[in-house]
This record gives C-alpha cells, structure tokens and sequence, in this order.
C-alpha cells in the first residue's frame, strides 16, 4: 500500500499545485500573453508539478525502467500490439453501438457527414484516443501497477488502480472568468474541478462503469506482461466515444435513458453489462497469446 499512496499523494500534489501556484503563474504570464485563461494557466503549472513528481518517484520506487513501464516490447511488436488493441476495442464497442440504436438511447444532430467528414472525424477521435492512452496507461497500468504488485500482488494491484483510474475522469473542467480571478482563483478552480465528489449518488454508474473498464485493462496488463494492448484497447474506446458523442445526443425522451449516465451521456449501467462479455473477449483473445508468448505481469 506504500506504492499506492505515494501515487495518490503525487495526484494530490498536482491538485494543490492548481490550488497555490495558479494565480502566481497567471500573474507572471499575463504580462507575456493577451488574456491567458486561468485555468489553463492554473491546470498547466498543476500538470507540470505533477509531471516532475511522477518521475522521481518512480525512480525512487524502482518502476521508471522500460520494463516497469511496460515498455519492454520491441518498438515494432509494440505498435503492432497497440495497432491490434485498437481494432479490437472498436469492434468490441460494436454491440454497445448497436444497443444503443435498438433502445433508441442517442438521437443524431448535426448534418449528414460526407464520407471525407466522418474519416477526418475518426482520425480525430483516434489522435486523441491514443494521447490520453499513452498519458493514462503509462502512468496507471505502467508504474503504478507495477509498484503495488510487487508490493501486494497483481489482484490488488489492479483493484486499487482500476478505483483511481475512474476518480479521476471525475476531476472537471471548471472556469474562472477573467475579470472575476484572485488571489483565492486557485483554490475556486479546484473546488469547482472536484464538485462532482460532493454528489456521489449522481456519478455512481459512471464510477461504476469506469471501474470496470479500469479493471479490464489491468487484467490485460498482467496477462500481456506491457501496456501496448491497453494503449489500443484505450485509445479504439477513446475514439468511438469521441465520434458517437460529436455526432449524436442522449436521447432525454428514451425507455432506456437510465442506462446512460449524466456523465458524458455514453457510458453508464448499459456499458458496464457488457464489460462482462467484453472482459471475456479480452481474456480469451490476450490470454492465448500470453500463453504463447510466455508474456507475464513482469512484477510477479
């Protein structure tokens, strides 16, 4: 448990810095740019603390090697796991699109897309799907998992991590106008960023559903011995939901709106239904090829 709660005071570092450094960093910015926005000023400084944290505890805990990581892959094995993860988790997503037309869940807005529209969309969606993957999977199923597996085993390893995991999508965008900021914006922005924990009821099913998709990627981490699998299978889950909610909106009429949460309007109790069959595609499609590859949580 040591490992986890440096991980969770790293984050909790990253959070004050947002809450004592914004406004300083603002000030000293807004001489150099015309209208700097606070809490991108505030967020940005929060990030960096966080960024320089994280590397030195992980080299302090003995995870910042390539193999702790889940980096050990060759660079070409390694992107075509990630390659394969990503067209595994679109397709896996397809059953969840098609509930979500048969129950009538989400109405579509916007024009008819062109076919050049809906390829620009899908590579967006992709770009951003594999940054975030990248960012969150190095950091949560590389070395965090990593360091408490060695010190608990991989089952708590993955639980623990696969909590984190859905707090923090509940971290929120919050604003601070400009002629309202102060010397007290900091700390406004991050009660604002972490209202959602204040109503636990109204986040439950999201919560819920982010868990168990935390926990499917971190089985996928202790089978495949690397995160190059869970980067694909992140990023193609990234993507459809990106495409999905920039081309449709929840359904406020449906039977089934309960199924969706207040979230983002995507995930909620229908997606965590079929996390079950989707947990035993993943552990069928990587639990054949860790056996053939020998491949191992290397911490174990």
């Amino acid at each position: 448990m040591r490992s986890f709660a440096i991980f969770l005071g790293l984050i909790a570092l990253g959070l004050a810095g947002i809450a004592a450094l914004g406004y300083p960093a603002w000030l000293l910015i807004s001489p150099l740019i015309e209208n700097p926005k606070f809490h991108r000023v505030a967020s940005r400084v929060g990030m960096l603390l966080l960024v320089v944290a994280f590397v030195l505890a992980a080299r302090g805990l003995k995870v910042a090697d390539r193999r702790s990581l889940g980096y050990d892959l060759a660079p070409r094995p390694f992107a075509r796991e990630v390659a394969w993860g990503i067209v595994l988790g679109v397709a896996l997503m397809l059953p969840v699109l098609g509930t979500m037309v048969a129950l009538d869940m989400r109405d579509r807005v916007g024009p008819v897309l062109s076919t050049w529209q809906w390829l620009n969309l899908m590579l967006s969606g992709l770009a951003r799907g594999l940054v975030i993957a990248f960012i969150e999977e190095t950091f949560i199923r590389g070395a965090m998992q990593t360091a408490i597996t060695r010190e608990s085993g991989p089952k708590l390893a993955i639980v623990l991590t696969s909590l984190l995991y859905a707090a923090t999508h509940f971290i929120g965008r919050y604003r601070v106008a400009a002629a309202d900021v102060n010397a007290w914006s900091g700390v406004d922005l991050l009660e604002g960023a972490l209202m959602a924990f204040a109503h636990p009821l109204d986040i439950l099913d999201a919560f819920v559903c982010l868990a168990g998709v935390g926990l499917l990627l971190g089985l996928v981490r202790h089978i495949t011995g690397n995160i190059a699998a869970c980067i694909g299978l992140h990023a193609g889950w990234v993507a459809v939901i990106y495409v999905v909610r920039d081309t449709s909106e929840r359904n406020a009429h449906g039977p089934a709106l309960w199924l969706l949460s207040d979230y983002d309007g995507f995930i909620g109790w229908m997606v965590f239904f079929w996390m079950i069959a989707i947990g035993w595609a993943l552990w069928w499609w990587y639990g054949r090829s860790g056996v053939r590859q020998g491949k191992r949580d290397p911490a174990v």
